[in-house]
């Protein structure tokens, strides 16, 4: 029989209605048991949703949208952990923060990866990036104080310039309506999967909700308690004892689990627009390719997590059965190279923001304070 499924591009998606809403169905790799994000002595969630016939129906939260966001993100890496992007985005900006490899070495070829943009929770935002300095080559980027000095570039001083913006504190808190626009390409330029999963700078009143938003929901879900046991040897060289720790585990079942995917494409498209005046016409924001690539890149994440059997977590390895969208099966046509190729990037795509080794490594209060030869101090608890 020829394949009916509809075929999503993303040139049709982002002149397409908005949102658009993607639903996958999916089972257990393995049994009929999964294990949903849960927390310790409360478990995982499950609710009474009403139904159309007046009854109800028990629902589990498998996972939340920041808990889907990270799970795209990292379909972004080589490997749990591998920082490197996957060679299908090679040439896609983003952001890491690395350090010297030994104190007091400067930042040459023997530096080192700590965390980039696509693994920090506030991305872009993060003080990994804002507080540290730019690195243009082998060499920390300066730039002219008011005396005239050089001092160094952080990040955030050159968002802040290249935003329009000025720094916290002044009278004027956030970007005047018409420096949204360079919000927009500044952060498409740096690092665009900020612009799909979402970004805030509180201290400067910017907040882009997200593009891409996702949720792992089980319908007709039941509650399985189970136990399980660990054995963990006394620490110390001389002890040949064993502790046994207890603990519970909460799995599900269900009728179905389903994945939901909701691409914002109206606020995709207020990020540009093109504008006349008089006789001429200028971009503001994204142009239309750029709009696309954001387009292409949040229906790649989608394709590449449904790809093959995803292992959520230990215990929810699920592989896809169908997508749909209103109801009829779709297919995911997304040319990743093309779009990144397409959307004019620069040479160097990553941006390296440097840490010193000392900064970033530091010292602990109970090791300090042996070394000093103090005693250990209390251990503070978390309330």
């Amino acid at each position: 029989m020829p394949d009916m499924k509809n075929k999503l591009t993303p040139s049709e998606v982002l002149k397409g209605d908005s949102p658009l809403v993607l639903t996958a169905t999916l089972e257990p790799l393995l049994g009929d048991r999964f294990q949903p994000a849960a927390f310790p002595e409360i478990g995982h969630v499950i609710y009474k949703a009403p139904r159309k016939d007046g009854g109800t129906e028990n629902v589990c939260i498998v996972d939340s949208a920041a808990s889907m966001a990270n799970h795209l993100e990292s379909v972004c890496q080589r490997g749990a952990h591998d920082l490197d992007l996957v060679e299908e985005l090679d040439g896609m900006p983003y952001i890491r923060c690395v350090t010297n490899t030994s104190e007091g070495q400067e930042p040459t070829k023997s530096r080192e990866v700590v965390v980039t943009s696509l693994t920090e929770g506030h991305r872009i935002a993060s003080s990994y990036f804002v507080e540290g300095t730019v690195l243009r080559g082998d060499t920390r980027a300066t730039k002219k104080s008011k005396d005239g000095k050089d001092e160094p570039l952080t990040l955030e001083r050159e968002l802040i310039d290249k935003f329009g913006i000025v720094l916290p504190g002044s009278t004027k808190a956030h970007p005047p309506a018409e420096k949204w626009w360079n919000v927009f390409k500044t952060i498409f330029e740096v690092d665009p999967n900020s612009l799909v999963h979402g970004v805030l700078f509180p201290q400067w009143q910017i907040k882009i909700p997200r593009l891409l938003t996702a949720h792992l929901e089980a319908f007709g879900a039941g509650r399985v308690d189970r136990s399980g046991v660990k054995f963990d040897k006394e620490l110390g060289p001389k002890s040949d004892k064993r502790v046994q720790a207890i603990f519970s585990v909460d799995d599900a079942t269900a009728t179905k689990v389903q994945a939901t995917f909701v691409l914002d494409v109206s606020l995709l498209r207020s990020f540009g627009r093109k504008k006349k005046d008089g006789g001429q016409e200028t971009q503001l924001g994204l142009p239309e390719k750029q709009q696309e690539f954001l387009v292409a890149l949040a229906l790649w994440k989608i394709q590449r997590l449904l790809k093959s059997p995803f292992r959520f977590r230990s215990g929810c390895h699920l592989r896809l059965m169908k997508l749909e969208s209103c109801g009829q099966e779709v297919e995911i046509d997304v040319d990743i190279k093309a779009a990144i190729s397409a959307a004019g990037f620069g040479e160097q795509p990553v941006t390296d923001v440097f840490w010193p080794r000392e900064d970033l490594y530091r010292e602990g209060q109970a090791e300090a304070a042996k070394s000093a030869g103090e005693e250990e101090a209390p251990e503070e608890t978390e309330g």
